[in-house]
């Protein structure tokens, strides 16, 4: 089964690659290693959970939240290499969190893409990571996610 069909399985849908809000590029591949700009929780062009998580946004929302940026990223890997089965390992996600002040479960809210990447890719999808409070991210998203992966 290729990455595309787990993801169809797990009732999913991988989405068009989102373009750039700035002057970067979505994605840098060097060697065997692709870097993902940050993507960020949205669906069809909008942006999906807007605010502070601890604050208005609650733990589960961004936690889904966390889920469809992940799948933002995914997509960004797809328009660099082609088809996700040439991904060989999954290596690091950077989590920004948009934290309201004293929240502390920025992990929680990074198990929303980890727990997909291991769902879809299954031991190649286990990673390093890191999951950061911020006081704020770019246009008020509740979380933002940096990845790399190892292609072939």
């Amino acid at each position: 089964m290729t990455p595309e069909e787990r993801i169809a399985e797990l009732g999913l849908d991988l989405p068009a690659p989102t373009p750039p809000a700035a002057v970067y590029v979505p994605a840098v591949r060097t060697g065997n290693l692709v870097f993902i700009s940050g993507q960020g929780p949205s669906r069809d062009g909008a942006l999906t959970c807007l605010g502070k998580v601890g604050g208005g946004v609650d733990v589960e929302t961004a936690k889904e939240a966390a889920k469809q940026t992940c799948l933002n990223g995914l997509a960004a890997l797809k328009a660099e290499i082609g088809e996700l089965a040439k991904m060989k390992r999954v290596v690091k996600l950077t989590v920004f969190v948009n934290s309201a002040p004293g929240f502390d479960q920025q992990p929680i809210v990074a198990n929303g893409a980890s727990e997909l990447l291991q769902e879809i890719f299954g031991d190649a999808g286990r990673h390093a990571r890191s999951a950061v409070g911020m006081a704020e991210l770019p246009f008020g998203m509740c979380v933002e996610i940096e990845f790399v992966f190892e292609v072939a």
